[in-house]
């Protein structure tokens, strides 16, 4: 019986713990929020905050475990990172996990490695934020260095609103720290998806079209549909540039979330490249398009188990997830699908009951609940997603 030590129990971070629990591992689970679900399933809970590295230090030494795992959390990653490396456990370099980890510092580490990047500060105090935002202009967006979820970030595009959104970016910064970035001219969707690596090699990624709703939020996620829609051309670059930076910050196995753009003169931007599963249900969605079970492999890879058989496969057929979310601030009073969406929900997941108070959607945390839904045709796929509310519609009083 391997031990393994999961940071968080949240929803989202059930999978992994149900999947240790089915191969017989005894299950460890530590945060600050003992309610979370996940610490119901586990042998054992620790109120630990997974941010505080030097007391997940102490209580995995102390509980001699075999593993350690971050499943879709990025403020949990370097903690993760930090651990193994102390005890000498699978895990990447802590300082590599860190750079992924940090915008600021993924930002300089890209561009001094050559890679093409936007013209990105980082800043502790408004006022020197406040002269380089002069210098560049707007629009720009303004984020924390270091949150997760989109929560804290801003699409500037009004001089005026500067103060207001830099200190709603430092809100969400456990740094307090905050990076103003010009925001790159797209073409296309936005990529989202994950991929595993396995002895320094990208060995699997499967890769999606990210959505946003354009009726509350532009830069929460509401879901990603698969297989993404740009041409195989533009995804072997990005397949190579991933690979050409894994190399460099020397990334040895695990889960990667992905966010990039391709900007509207064919260039490659990495947005972000967490080093752990993403949320939003894309494990899950990979499993349905590809048979292909990223859970399993990130708990196996953990534990140091053998993960050689991993290898490409495409998604078949047209799949999504879906964060069922408020369009309105209100009390919610029923969620109203279309007799078309009922025919293709897959999995639902509503955690959100009559009379419960809801919030406009403005970041992960709004989520009310999840779908996985399957398609027919990538035009109905695409076509549904960008205007689900004539589906799936959060009814508020």
């Amino acid at each position: 019986m391997k031990r393994i030590l999961f940071l968080g129990g949240a929803p989202t971070q059930i999978p992994p713990i149900r999947y240790a629990l089915k191969e017989g591992h005894y299950v460890i689970t530590c945060d600050y929020l003992p309610d979370n679900p996940g610490h119901k399933l586990a042998h054992e809970y620790h109120n630990v905050s997974t941010t505080d590295k030097a007391a997940v230090l102490e209580l995995a030494t102390r509980l001699k475990i075999d593993g350690i795992v971050a499943y879709a959390s990025d403020p949990s990653a370097p903690t993760a990172a930090f651990v193994s490396e102390k005890l000498g456990l699978p895990g990447n370099p802590y300082a590599s996990v860190e750079i992924l980890a940090r915008k600021d510092l993924f930002r300089s580490f890209l561009a001094e490695n050559g890679f093409n990047v936007p013209r990105s500060k980082s800043f502790y105090d408004m006022a020197s934020a406040g002269a380089w935002l002069n210098e560049i202009g707007v629009p720009v967006f303004v984020k924390p260095v270091d949150s997760s979820g989109s929560k804290g970030v801003t699409h500037l595009q009004n001089l005026e609103d500067f103060e207001s959104s830099f200190a709603h970016a430092l809100a969400y910064s456990r740094e307090k720290k905050v990076v103003i970035e010009e925001r790159i001219v797209k073409a296309g969707y936005q990529v989202a998806g994950d991929g595993f690596v396995v002895d320094g090699s990208l060995v699997f990624r499967c890769w999606a079209d990210e959505h946003f709703d354009k009726l509350c939020n532009g830069l929460v996620p509401i879901g990603q549909t698969f297989p993404t829609s740009h041409a195989d051309n533009l995804l072997e670059v990005a397949h190579k540039e991933t690979q050409r930076l894994l190399t460099l910050l020397g990334m040895k196995t695990g889960a990667l979330n992905f966010d990039f753009v391709f900007s509207e003169d064919g260039k490659f931007y990495f947005l972000e490249l967490g080093p752990r599963n993403g949320g939003c249900l894309i494990p899950e969605v990979i499993r349905y398009s590809t048979t292909v079970d990223l859970i399993q492999y990130t708990v196996d890879a953990a534990l140091g188990l053998e993960c050689k058989e991993l290898a490409m496969k495409k998604s078949q057929g047209y799949w999504s997830s879906y964060m069922v979310h408020a369009l309105e601030e209100g009390t919610f009073k029923e969620l109203w699908v279309s007799d078309r969406a009922k025919r293709y929900i897959v999995e639902q997941d509503i955690q959100v009951r009559p009379g419960d108070k809801v919030r406009k959607f403005g970041g992960s945390n709004d989520t009310l609940g999840t779908m996985i839904l399957q398609y027919p045709t990538m035009g109905v796929m695409l076509d549904m997603i960008e205007n689900m509310e004539q589906d799936i519609r959060v009814i508020t009083e």
